[in-house]
């Protein structure tokens, strides 16, 4: 059998907008979808999941779909859940009226931990709702980053749309270099920035060869760059690297500013 969809659900407005975008995804991949609420009380699960069963019901009648209530701890819940998950979609939970963009403690735990995708689902309709016709995956220095951009083409390929592969370089402040030449002693045995970026994508745009790639190799902070080229995107796409020794990813900067800030959906593939 295919393995699921999961949505996570808790009856705020943030986890519908989640159900109404895995239920397009779930729809463009083939695959079925599964709604969890997990809740520690003894909160009445009955109504969110028929909300939600309603609206995928409505919007994407052909999807299978299956629904369970876990009476514990959210992000234990939907982490075991990403065991045997496609992928893990949550909503973006704002944490008060000072600071509504950022994501819930929930959301975060599972995409620090989860061994499957997880995406949390942001930005305004526009962005949930694929008019742009683009994914942005961010490229690292290094073979960390394959995972991420696999996913990123498997994307932009069911999603009949372009790739955008940004990979942004910073260099010492005392040192003087360019993309093409890097020329501080201790980088020197680094790629050129757009090596790095060709190294990443070469494979790839052979055996995706339908989907249309821009390269982009910018000076500047990753979390920068990134959230410039999601402004204009459907799906925003980062590698995590798993910690050493012990269990869950290594978010990083770069990450923890996509998961808080980004205008439209992010997904974070554990690196393999």
């Amino acid at each position: 059998m295919t393995i699921p969809l999961v949505v996570g659900l808790d009856g705020s407005e943030a986890s519908l907008a989640a159900v109404d975008w895995a239920a397009g995804e779930a729809a463009r991949h083939g695959v079925p979808l599964h709604l969890v609420h997990a809740t520690a009380g003894d909160l009445d699960a009955a109504g969110p999941i028929g909300a939600a069963t309603e609206r995928v019901r409505r919007d994407a009648p052909t999807v299978p779909l299956t629904s369970e209530v876990l009476h514990t701890d959210p992000a234990t819940a939907l982490v075991g859940k990403g065991h045997d998950a496609f992928a893990l979609v949550l909503g973006s939970r704002g944490l008060g009226d000072l600071d509504a963009m950022l994501l819930g403690s929930v959301g975060l735990a599972v995409a620090a931990r989860a061994e499957c995708p997880v995406v949390v689902v942001r930005g305004a309709a526009e962005h949930r709702e694929a008019r742009f016709g683009s994914v942005v995956v961010g490229v690292e220095n290094g073979e960390g980053s394959a995972t991420a951009v696999a996913f990123a083409f498997r994307e932009a390929q069911v999603r009949r749309c372009g790739l955008v592969a940004v990979h942004a370089w910073t260099a010492p402040h005392d040192a003087h270099a360019t993309a093409q030449a890097p020329s501080w002693a201790l980088e020197a045995h680094r790629r050129p920035p757009p090596q790095v970026l060709d190294d990443a994508l070469r494979g790839l745009t052979d055996r995706y060869g339908d989907v249309p790639v821009t390269r982009r190799v910018i000076e500047g902070p990753a979390r920068r760059e990134l959230l410039a080229a999601a402004s204009g995107a459907d799906l925003l796409i980062v590698g995590a690297p798993r910690r050493h020794g012990h269990p869950g990813l290594q978010l990083g900067l770069t990450g923890h500013a996509m998961l808080h800030h980004a205008p439209c959906p992010v997904v974070v593939v554990p690196r393999t």
